[in-house]
């Protein structure tokens, strides 16, 4: 792997106490001496020191015995009683390089990268590596966020199921990691290095190691936190909708209410939009009329809500996208939690256009939201909340529910 470019140098030295005493003044060098020993060191500079960490993860001490003499040996002579940035600079692209190089011989043994080791997972010496770097970096003698810059690291050069085990790694020492003097200098990375990982894994067949990574950032990063949060308000026009334009002769429904009710979900998908324009407002509340009326029209018996009993399945719920096929219209009418995925989409939106018609300052009636339309928006909700209820089983309990999810939604916006 290729090494990162060092960041531009900083004027502040790096708070991390040595044995040794600053050097007289009088003995300072040359300023051309003083230069070329500013620049990074050599390979040869760097092969020393992955040699000594190299015997330091061949002792069986705990780290406390011998990290701190092990950076002594590796940085010497150390310019100040600190290390100035181009010495961590130095000690952090050896500890990559030497990572980089024991995940490599993990992999050509054909082992775990964190169960490489002669006695498995008890003498692996990644995990070794990782405890030498966490302790230096917990007492403060090299800079706190190298252990991340680590854990990227190891990340991006594991396989997905090897990461599952480095994330393993990472929780085990989450109280170490989460003190504000290395998260504090390392949060960003860390940021980085789960939204990598969210990017890698399938959300259909990780699901699991999603949540664990998605916890595990709700419990270090506030709700505040500006990288969790839509400031802008972009919709996921992505997630396009597709359906039958042409009727066929199979089908068992009206198709013109079927081409009705799926087009409901262009509006849903960014209802700025409709919002915003008049005429497409008019164009969905016509449709969602037909829709409401059809629901009406057809409601559902005890029977049907028994076909999809949630106390039955709990156990199974999964989020779903329903087959936009015209031949299952008439199924899918029949399906209590089709009609409720249908409902709620006209709740959400309706507590969008809420919001959205205050914020639309020097609007004309031609060009976004008007009185009329907040009447028309509060008809609607109040049919949506009636066929809500009348759905089985259990329709007034998820009205409820839903009301209740919303208003936290609503007092969330707010703040």
């Amino acid at each position: 792997m290729a090494e990162l470019t060092p960041p531009p140098p900083s004027t502040a030295g790096l708070r991390i106490l040595l044995s040794k005493d600053r050097p007289p003044a009088s003995s300072a060098a040359p300023a051309t001496t003083t230069a070329a020993a500013a620049a990074v060191s050599s390979h040869t500079d760097r092969d020393r020191i992955i040699g000594v960490f190299r015997d330091a993860l061949s002792r069986t001490e705990s780290p406390e015995v011998f990290a701190l003499q092990a950076v002594q040996d590796a940085i010497k002579p150390q310019k100040q009683t600190v290390l100035v940035l181009e010495e961590n600079q130095s000690l952090e692209n050896a500890l990559r390089k030497l990572l980089q190089e024991l995940a490599s011989s993990a992999v050509q043994s054909g082992r775990r990268i964190m169960q490489y080791g002669n006695n498995g997972e008890n003498d692996c010496p990644i995990t070794r590596l990782l405890d030498i770097v966490l302790y230096l970096c917990e007492r403060g003698h090299v800079e706190g966020g190298m252990v991340f810059q680590l854990l990227e690291d190891l990340t991006e050069m594991s396989t997905i199921k090897d990461c599952k085990d480095v994330f393993g790694y990472i929780e085990s020492k989450q109280d170490v990691l989460g003190k504000q003097e290395l998260f504090g200098r390392g949060k960003l990375v860390m940021l980085r290095t789960c939204n990598q990982l969210l990017r890698r894994l399938s959300k259909a067949n990780d699901v699991v190691f999603c949540g664990r990574i998605i916890m595990f950032l709700a419990h270090f990063f506030p709700l505040s936190e500006r990288s969790a949060l839509n400031i802008k308000g972009v919709f996921n026009t992505s997630n396009e909708t597709k359906y039958e334009k042409d009727a066929t002769d199979e089908i068992s429904v009206d198709f013109n209410f079927y081409k009705t009710l799926w087009s409901l979900q262009e509006h849903f998908s960014n209802p700025a939009l409709t919002a915003a324009n008049l005429t497409k407002w008019q164009k969905f509340a016509s449709d969602l009329m037909v829709v409401l009326s059809t629901f009406e029209a057809q409601p559902l018996s005890d029977d049907d809500g028994k076909l999809n009993n949630l106390d039955q399945e709990e156990d199974a719920a999964f989020n779903i996208k329903y087959l936009t096929s015209s031949k299952l219209m008439g199924l899918e009418l029949k399906d209590p939690s089709f009609r409720r995925h249908i409902l709620v989409q006209c709740l959400i939106f309706f507590d969008f256009l809420k919001l959205f018609i205050p914020q639309a300052p020097g609007k004309t009636d031609k060009e976004g939201p008007t009185g009329s339309m907040k009447e028309e928006i509060d008809s609607c909700e109040e049919r949506v909340k009636k066929l809500l209820e009348m759905i089985p089983p259990k329709g007034k309990e998820f009205l409820q529910s839903i009301e209740h999810i919303l208003d936290r939604e609503k007092n969330w916006v707010f703040f």
